[in-house]
């Protein structure tokens, strides 16, 4: 099952069936009903057996689509939490939201971004005057994409971290899934950065500490699975049995429209409150409104 396409490391580390390499660990959690599974690469071997760097991987589990997102969503709270112990306790923080707006599977980054709740432009005698004091700096950004700009994204990224020097980056990005399952339905938090469409055979240069100079977060939802994945699914094919007009196809759910709204609101509401503690969920969303 190597040879599937992924972005979400549980699903590379299920690939080992319980022999996990050295240096990688797997351990789940169920909290007040909803599922999270987090791997720890700590090794090289782990980081060449995964074909990720060294770092925690945390993946979230979603109800169904047809479920509304409540400001008090178990699952929100438990991200915003995990999300919270990643970044640095102080300094300002850069939202980017990664994708093309103008293509549903790919317009979480950019809805998700325009759903956070900017504070760097509040003067601090504003604040003082409204009740907002004590806030994080924040800014928000969807840059679009190449195609789009004529800029790579991490070229307009790493301008706007040389000019804000934030603290952290915190990159919100569609995903690619092996499992028809997760589409819509798992949030991947990872504190490593991210390589933006390597799921999709598309891969744009990385996004990490090592090429911004700050620590930088990704964070996502598997919207689009390979079309040799489906056919594996349903089928259980062996690699060389499947059509090769299937490698070449992206699938997405017919309800992706519903997909994207939900999870931008999930991935938003979840940023906010862990970039913003002394505000609750529910003020938050009035702020954003």
């Amino acid at each position: 099952m190597a040879w599937m396409r992924t972005d979400l490391v549980v699903e590379h580390a299920q690939q080992f069936e319980g022999s996990l390499p050295q240096g990688v660990s797997v351990e789940e959690y169920t909290r007040n009903g909803v599922g999270l599974t987090r791997v720890t690469i700590s090794s090289e071997q782990g980081a060449r057996a995964l074909g990720r760097a060294q770092g925690q991987y945390i993946t979230i589990d979603l109800p169904t689509v047809d479920s509304s997102v409540s400001p008090a969503d178990d699952a929100t709270h438990l991200l915003a939490n995990e999300l919270a112990s990643m970044l640095p306790s102080l300094g300002p923080v850069l939202v980017v939201g990664l994708g093309n707006s103008d293509i549903t599977p790919d317009a979480l980054g950019p809805l998700a971004a325009r759903q956070i709740f900017a504070t760097r432009h509040i003067p601090e005698q504003v604040a003082k005057q409204t009740g907002l004091t004590g806030l994080r700096s924040v800014s928000a950004l969807a840059p679009g994409v190449l195609g789009q700009t004529g800029i790579e994204t991490s070229e307009i990224i790493r301008s706007m971290v040389r000019d804000l020097q934030p603290a952290a980056v915190l990159v919100i990005d569609a995903l690619a899934a092996r499992s028809l399952d997760r589409l819509g339905r798992t949030i991947q938090l990872a504190d490593q950065g991210i390589a933006p469409g390597a799921g999709v055979l598309n891969s744009r240069k990385e996004l990490s500490k090592k090429t911004l100079g700050v620590p930088v977060i990704s964070i996502g939802i598997p919207t689009v699975v390979d079309g040799a994945t489906m056919v594996s699914d349903l089928m259980d094919p062996t690699p060389e049995n499947v059509p090769e007009r299937a490698r070449t196809v992206m699938v997405t759910p017919r309800d992706i429209d519903a997909v994207i709204a939900r999870g931008a609101r999930h991935l938003s509401l979840a940023i906010n409150s862990a970039l913003q503690p002394r505000l609750s969920i529910e003020e938050i969303s009035y702020l954003v409104s």
